[in-house]
């Protein structure tokens, strides 16, 4: 049985207007990193701390609105998508309550389904707008981590994920079927790609361990050409509002 909204009057005193008349244009998942969703809510309403979200979700899948979304949150902090910086301006902000390195429950998985749904309905955001935080600011965030389960937001349509992601592609590139497609420089042609998408310019190591997190949790080693073609692909189906760097 779904749980019932929580209380939706706003409890964090941390946020602002949101700048610049800017409206909801993204929306930003994250873990909380926190033995528990109390101690997580304690430090979002925590005036001293200077951080928020706009929603929290505890483990069994109440949701619990901190700030009012037509409010600036400060969950986001430095970093860019898309070409633009203040993220908290241009973003709604959900926390999962999850220590960082433990699987996300099925009850919170379903609520945040339901209520990503409800945001993106009432913001008029496109899937492509609900990243991961890590996605927004690599070189020095990693939520939600490789443990969060972004194709099933995708098959809800509540994400994007890369074409040509199957049994047989993967087959396919493990047998070497995609060697002649390499670039003469791929860490170029991947960072063109990624910024195309949406990624900001950080370190190379940086940008390909947010892009594996969220689109190959399971791959290791060095950059490869399974990663450029899933970046090639969301830059060509989802890209960003502004050019890549040399196109």
């Amino acid at each position: 049985m779904p749980h019932a909204p929580a209380d939706p009057t706003p409890t964090s005193p941390n946020f602002n207007a949101r700048r610049g008349g800017a409206v909801p244009a993204l929306v930003v998942i994250h873990y909380t990193a926190m033995p528990s969703c109390a101690a997580a809510r304690a430090r979002l309403c925590d005036p001293a701390h200077e951080v928020s979200a706009h929603w929290l979700i505890a483990e069994d899948g109440t949701p619990e609105a901190l700030v009012d979304e037509s409010l600036r949150a400060w969950h986001a902090g430095a970093g860019a998508w898309g070409g633009a910086a203040d993220v908290n301006s241009r973003s709604i902000g959900i926390e999962l309550a999850n220590s960082g390195d433990a699987p996300f429950p099925e009850p919170q998985m379903a609520a945040l389904e339901r209520l990503l749904g409800q945001i993106l309905t009432r913001w008029h955001i496109p899937p492509e707008g609900v990243i991961a935080h890590s996605d927004m600011a690599p070189a020095r965030k990693r939520d939600p981590g490789p443990r969060f389960d972004w194709r099933r937001l995708a098959l809800a349509g509540l994400s994007v994920w890369p074409d040509g992601d199957t049994p047989a592609a993967a087959r396919a590139e493990a047998a070497g079927d995609a060697a002649k497609d390499i670039p003469d420089d791929l860490p170029a042609a991947f960072r063109r790609a990624a910024s195309a998408f949406g990624y900001p310019d950080a370190a190379p190591e940086a940008l390909l361990a947010a892009f594996r997190a969220r689109f190959r949790p399971w791959a290791e080693g060095p950059l490869s050409v399974q990663d450029l073609r899933r970046i090639d692909s969301l830059a060509r189906h989802h890209p960003s509002a502004r050019p890549a760097p040399g196109t």
